[in-house]
């Protein structure tokens, strides 16, 4: 699970970046906008709908760019009726990719990813042949100063969590997505910080690679996170911590 873990902590800094540049804030009004669409706009009874506005809330999104976005999503509002489409491909040294998407255009869409994968050193395949490496998850990441790893192990097993993970620096923990708010919520009423808290897609296994592989892997994963249209890259690749240092 480690180079899963790496790649979350890179996008997770990222994000902040991209927030300052609006990026981050116009992938976020995209998911409130079809989780409210597809589950109503009620946050009590819309799962996805809470996801997303909690991961507004993060970003430091205003509360009214948020209603609009739900409005929008509910028909109260004009607004564009996005589609939801996953791509399947493969990067350098064979690293399995998942790409999740939010489109207006689909074709426009599948001609610019295309084009990136290949511009990368990977390919696209066909569905089905990528998505069964993965299987969705909770993540959430402390640091280790936040707190020990004894006790950490003991509140996150009695809320439900199924592993924890130790990292260089910070403890990796896994949940099942039913589980993921009851483990999140008791971690944050223990006083303890999260670094990161997501339901993502979580590789079964992985793929060590190196050197310029390494880079072009990165390389690849950056650019289809900074696409417009993506909403969330995961991969199977795993880096060592001594090669993500000199990359």
């Amino acid at each position: 699970m480690s180079g899963h873990s790496k790649w979350a902590s890179i996008k997770h800094k990222k994000a902040k970046v991209d927030a300052q540049r609006g990026k981050t804030f116009t992938k976020l009004i995209k998911e409130i906008s079809v989780a409210a669409r597809s589950g109503g706009g009620d946050i009590n009874a819309n799962a996805r709908l809470r996801s997303a506005i909690q991961a507004a809330k993060d970003a430091n999104m205003p509360a009214s760019n948020v209603e609009r976005a739900i409005k929008k999503g509910t028909g109260e509002l004009p607004g564009v009726n996005y589609e939801e489409l996953a791509y399947e491909g493969y990067g350098p040294d064979g690293v399995a990719i998942y790409v999740e998407i939010l489109t207006d255009n689909k074709n426009r869409t599948a001609a610019e990813i295309k084009h990136v994968f290949s511009k990368n050193g990977g390919h696209l395949a066909e569905a089905g042949s990528v998505a069964w490496m993965f299987e969705k998850k909770g993540l959430c990441h402390v640091k280790k100063d936040a707190a020990s790893e004894d006790r950490l192990m003991e509140i996150i097993l009695d809320a439900g969590a199924e592993d924890m993970n130790t990292e260089r620096d910070f403890y990796e923990i896994i949940a099942n997505p039913q589980t993921f708010e009851q483990v999140k919520r008791t971690i944050l009423d223990e006083n303890i910080s999260l670094e990161l808290a997501e339901i993502t897609m979580m590789p079964k296994s992985t793929v060590p690679i190196t050197g310029k592989k390494a880079e072009q892997v990165l390389h690849l994963m950056e650019t289809l996170e900074d696409h417009d249209d993506v909403q969330h890259v995961y991969s199977n690749f795993d880096i060592s911590d001594e090669e993500m240092e000199k990359i």
